[in-house]
């Protein structure tokens, strides 16, 4: 594992230029799978711990089998809550995204719980795998510029507050998260709902004015498309058991089909003789 002195997220943001780089999410709470679909060539990866059964120690693998890739890892948390954030740094995360910020207050609390004090209140400690295991001499003098934040902006009332907590020091990149934000509008499931789209576009167009990177997650490649040309900035299409589950669908589909055409086909037949 490589401490860096730049964030690597923020690094893969700086060099997005005209193509936004593309992820998705690992649900699946598997090492095996989140080292495949590192492989397979998304550039980032959000490694879920709100919405799936990822537990610390399962996190530590995660994070162990995406570093034999190029995939980066975007570790989000299950809510703002410093001692989570604690321990999930101490695991090895370097860039953090937290769910359902409303304000700018709770940013810097966000923010707050990244850092080592003075900057921040996070707990010191000498032997994580965020320091080598104690081998980094300098970790605890470096990790607060090396920490990326990103928070999720999930109803009208956060999106309202986009400038604020855009300006919140530390805050390196802001996410829509458009399945909460659709269901907060009365629109639930209706992730291209007109009011949606409208919405996600107003707060990607005010965050290229405060210079803010903005990114979102889409459940189809259209979807996404759809986003990227609403002016984001980073994307993620569905996730590894959702791929999975296409796939698997898609399969067994064109099984059946293939076994009704040569059914068909063998009737067929059968009425020439």
């Amino acid at each position: 594992m490589i401490v860096h002195t730049m964030n690597p997220f923020c690094q893969l943001l700086r060099g997005r230029g005209a193509k936004p780089p593309v992820g998705t999410w690992i649900v699946s709470a598997s090492p095996v799978v989140a080292e495949a679909v590192g492989h397979s060539g998304f550039d980032w990866g959000v490694l879920d711990m709100e919405h799936s059964p990822l537990d610390l120690m399962t996190l530590v693998q995660l994070l162990q089998a995406v570093g034999n890739t190029k995939m980066v890892p975007v570790v989000r948390v299950p809510w703002n809550d410093t001692v989570m954030v604690k321990r999930v740094l101490d695991a090895g995360a370097h860039t953090v995204l937290f769910p359902f910020v409303q304000s700018a207050d709770e940013a810097a609390r966000a923010v707050a719980a990244t850092r080592y004090p003075p900057q921040g209140v996070r707990g010191l400690s000498s032997m994580g795998r965020a320091s080598r295991f104690g081998s980094m001499p300098d970790y605890h003098r470096t990790a607060n510029k090396s920490l990326g934040v990103v928070v999720q902006l999930e109803t009208p009332q956060a999106v309202a507050q986009l400038e604020e907590i855009a300006a919140v020091p530390g805050v390196d990149a802001l996410f829509v998260a458009p399945g909460d934000l659709s269901a907060a509008m009365g629109h639930l499931g209706q992730l291209t709902h007109p009011a949606v789209m409208a919405l996600m576009a107003d707060a990607a167009q005010r965050a290229r004015v405060v210079g803010k990177p903005i990114g979102s997650v889409g459940t189809t490649p259209e979807v996404v498309i759809r986003y990227r040309a609403a002016g984001y900035d980073f994307l993620a299409v569905a996730s590894d058991l959702a791929l999975l589950m296409r796939g698997a669908a898609a399969a067994a589909q064109a099984l059946r089909q293939g076994d009704s055409a040569a059914h068909v086909h063998t009737l067929a037949e059968g009425t020439r003789t």
